[in-house]
């Protein structure tokens, strides 16, 4: 789906992975990241909000959470992230990357609670219930902190992805907030959902979820009880585009993700600001009658759109590659080998890279994650080679 966007608006990132990896600086099964263009997205994104007054934090799960992603956004100016879980903390902190959110979409383990309030000491750290509430607050207390703690909330018509839904019951964010204020350790600082917002496939447009609207009364019943200064922590397909609207429904915070790297579905049929900075690299194995298999292990493909034609660029040579369809495995299967078509002239040779354009998760496989700098210059350099924690590979010497 994004390899047509790949290719039209950062052809030389396709042009740097085949070259890099034929020269043996990169390896197979590997997201590779555009640095350059993390940067300058997130440049894009930081003035956009901050232009509307909105904190931002950026999501890094999406890429394995690099530290050289990590350390590319803080250049672009954005200073903090949200973590998905403490894997994605940890790794954010050691890149040198502050948390600014905890706790959402994944709930902080019981027995890591002190470790989160002590070495990772969130800005805001968001909680379902309140047996969460009181480990949180009981672990800051511990490490002599007062903890922001966010509320999430929801309602009987709100939208959740399956194995998300959880939280507070809207309707009592009063009594909620008057209970976390009474904690030793900790205070209510604001509310929160996933997702606030969609891809609509019909309008090919992002539209507002019910749980904005969950947000808003929620915001609102605060307000007229006389809390001020709460914070709406409002996620969900968030590229610069939509900051307009986020802001216009109330929103102070805002989470980008694959919009840092120019794979949001909106990136997929409009030409946004930030520009595509991943791709997904690998190589042909082998060859079984009509199709020539590559290596797989990051054949993750987030199911935004429904199945469509899945397409990679394979070759040796940047400039003389072919575009063949790909059969890669279900979400029921280990994707050993994806399969490729190789029907008609320049058929696919062991050896030759293969490069995707898609939306990928790389944190939930088996790849590797590798930073490039100086695409833009001509001079592409590989940076690190790590792991889907943020850590540092000794590729090609696995020893």
């Amino acid at each position: 789906m994004f390899l047509d966007l790949l290719t039209r608006r950062n052809p030389a990132l396709i042009e740097a992975a085949i070259l890099l990896h034929q020269n043996g600086k990169l390896p197979t099964n590997c997201y590779v990241l555009d640095l350059d263009t993390v940067e300058d997205n997130a440049r894009v994104f930081a003035e956009n909000a901050n232009a509307l007054g909105l904190k931002t934090f950026a999501m890094t799960k999406q890429v394995g959470r690099h530290s050289g992603f990590c350390q590319a956004v803080m250049r672009g100016g954005i200073p903090r992230a949200v973590a998905v879980d403490m894997a994605c903390a940890v790794a954010c902190e050691r890149a040198g990357l502050k948390v600014g959110h905890l706790g959402h979409l994944v709930q902080i383990p019981r027995n890591e609670a002190d470790l989160a309030a002590t070495h990772i000491a969130p800005d805001y750290w968001t909680v379902f219930n309140d047996d969460k509430a009181d480990e949180a607050a009981t672990a800051a207390h511990r490490a002599g902190r007062d903890q922001a703690l966010m509320a999430r909330i929801q309602t009987t018509d709100d939208i959740f992805y399956r194995g998300h839904e959880g939280g507070f019951d809207a309707a009592a964010i009063l009594d909620v907030a008057d209970r976390m204020d009474a904690r030793d350790g900790a205070h209510f600082a604001g509310i929160t959902t996933f997702p606030a917002l969609l891809f609509d496939q019909d309008t090919r447009k992002v539209r507002p979820t019910p749980n904005l609207s969950t947000l808003n009364r929620a915001a609102e019943a605060l307000a007229k009880a006389g809390r001020s200064g709460i914070e709406i922590n409002a996620p969900g397909t968030t590229s610069s585009a939509v900051l307009p609207a986020l802001a216009e429904a109330g929103a102070t915070q805002c989470e980008p993700g694959n919009g840092l790297h120019g794979t949001t579905p909106l990136h997929a049929v409009e030409d946004l600001p930030e520009r595509p900075a991943v791709a997904y690299l690998t190589e042909v194995s082998h060859s079984h009658a009509d199709r020539a298999y590559c290596f797989g292990g990051g054949l993750y493909i987030d199911p935004v759109f429904p199945e469509y034609d899945v397409q990679a660029i394979v070759g040796r040579d940047p400039s003389q590659t072919t575009r063949r369809s790909v059969e890669i495995p279900d979400s029921q299967s280990i994707d050993y080998y994806g399969m490729i078509d190789s029907a008609g002239p320049s058929a696919p040779q062991a050896g030759d890279s293969v490069v995707f354009g898609f939306r990928g998760q790389a944190f939930v496989t088996r790849a590797y994650v590798a930073g490039i700098s100086g695409i833009a210059s001509g001079a592409p350099t590989v940076t690190t080679i790590e792991n889907i924690f943020g850590q540092r590979e000794a590729w090609p010497d696995l020893r």
